[in-house]
């Protein structure tokens, strides 16, 4: 068993320099591949709720796809706005090719939504906070000036 996989993989390497594809997969970046994604498929085109193990539905199409680099892909489309307000209010999973499968559980709306929520608040507390930050920096500039202005009216009558 051990010579097979050898042989398998020194027949891969072999083969790996020739072929434009193969080469350039990995160097593929999880931001492309996801792009190429929403170009074949509908479910990622329409932002439609995945289906569970839709990881192994495009290995299966794809298998020569750099796995982490897909996982990463996955992650940040699962992860975007449009795609966690679909899944809020989402009764339905879709494979694919945007063919209805499996219902949506209360569960994972429920994370979709707390999820966004989370999201909402974190963005309100860093504007706030760079606000805060801006007043206090406007209020320091202000006391600074008044003691420019003291100090130059007091220095005059001296």
């Amino acid at each position: 068993m051990k010579s097979m996989n050898t042989t398998s993989l020194v027949a891969e390497s072999a083969d790996a320099p020739a072929p434009a594809t193969p080469a350039a997969a990995p160097t593929q970046t999880a931001r492309s591949l996801l792009k190429q994604f929403q170009q074949q498929f509908p479910a990622f085109r329409d932002c439609l709720p995945l289906a569970i193990g839709i990881d192994k539905q495009i290995l299966a199409r794809m298998p020569e796809l750099d796995r982490k680099t897909m996982r990463t892909a996955l992650g940040i489309h699962t992860g975007s706005l449009r795609y966690l307000r679909a899944m809020e209010k989402a009764t339905v999973r879709f494979d694919l090719d945007g063919t209805a499968g499996a219902e949506v559980t209360d569960t994972h709306r429920t994370h979709a939504k707390e999820t966004l929520q989370q999201r909402f608040k974190k963005e309100a507390e860093r504007k706030k906070a760079e606000r805060d930050a801006a007043q206090a920096e406007e209020a320091n500039k202000m006391r600074q000036e008044k003691l420019l202005q003291l100090a130059s009216k007091f220095s005059r009558n001296t």
